[in-house]
């Protein structure tokens, strides 16, 4: 028996996420005794694997796996799963994860626990703490059934490395026909993606205009963070519907989240609120977003902006 971990990778390179799941899945398995075995689909190389706890790499490779299909994927961990024996699956919360995931659970008769932030607490029962109500509550969930799925929250584990000496054994499952057909994908290139990204910058209607966003980029590119947008930015076309962050877009579990000129409508506070700390500049003080925040500036922000992103590049320079 075994402990599964599926780690996604792109363009052949694993995802920060893919080594957040080893590190939990490796604590999994040594709280049960056990060993850890990954399944990575068309990974150009799969050594790194070995320096987050994994013992065994079972390794796909196929062409009709290159555009993402939740029904391919899950029926390849499916096998996986079936093949190893495996009693635990870990995942991350990732779109693509959340949508094989429920998929997984059907075709294992399998129970799945979605938002997981910490190891188990308990392993007889499985025993596991989650986020709920939008992150604003905490629910200790019980899973029974014999094959467990448990879903990683983005950012909560963090990476933690353990060399082991992995095994690597070529894996050829069979796939289904998906039903569905890509006609395109496009994707950000040279940035860090928001599901990745510890750190994100977003911003909103504050900044008055599309061509006031070079200073929110340029902080970004400073930090090494990843930028993003309110519902209104991205309705209004300033920037793009992949950068809208929220409840209505893409959910945020930052270890920092800069809002600059967003005043925190609840559906944007509750799509962040997994943030772990929650920084707001807004020339507004009874902006919603302060109530929420850990940290806030009150001021101009093409005052505000310009001036911390001159007093990042000289710390970084100090420091260099």
């Amino acid at each position: 028996m075994s402990v599964l971990v599926y780690t996604e990778s792109e363009n052949g390179k694993f995802k920060k996420t893919a080594l957040e799941v080893a590190s939990y899945a490796k604590a999994v398995a040594t709280q049960l005794g056990t060993t850890v075995t990954a399944v990575t689909v068309n990974a150009a190389d799969t050594s790194e694997l070995a320096n987050y706890g994994v013992d065994k790499i079972l390794n796909v490779t196929n062409s009709a796996l290159d555009k993402f299909s939740a029904k391919s994927y899950a029926a390849v961990l499916k096998q996986a799963a079936e093949k190893e024996d495996a009693k635990v699956i870990v995942v991350s919360q990732s779109a693509d994860s959340k949508y094989l995931a429920p998929l997984l659970a059907v075709g294992l008769n399998a129970g799945y626990a979605s938002n997981v932030m910490e190891a188990p607490s308990n392993t007889a029962p499985f025993t596991v703490k989650r986020t709920a109500f939008t992150n604003k509550a905490f629910n200790i969930t019980t899973i029974n059934t014999d094959v467990k799925i448990v879903g990683l929250s983005n950012n909560s584990f963090g990476l933690v490395e353990s060399s082991a000496s992995a095994s690597t054994e070529d894996f050829a499952p069979t796939l289904p026909e998906s039903g569905v057909t890509v006609q395109s994908v496009d994707k950000a290139i040279d940035t860090v993606t928001i599901a990745d990204a510890e750190i994100v910058v977003s911003a909103g209607r504050g900044l008055k205009g599309p061509e006031n966003w070079g200073m929110v980029e340029e902080l970004a590119g400073v930090l090494g963070a990843a930028t993003a947008c309110s519902k209104p930015v991205s309705d209004l076309g300033w920037r793009p519907h992949s950068e809208h962050v929220g409840q209505t877009g893409k959910p945020v579990a930052a270890n920092l989240y800069i809002a600059i000129g967003i005043s925190g409508a609840i559906q944007h506070l509750a799509g962040i609120n997994a943030s772990k700390v929650k920084v707001v500049i807004n020339t507004d003080p009874e902006a919603p977003f302060f109530k929420a925040a850990d940290y806030g500036v009150i001021g101009d922000a093409f005052e505000v902006v310009p001036a911390l992103i001159e007093k990042l590049k000289a710390f970084k320079a100090a420091n260099a």
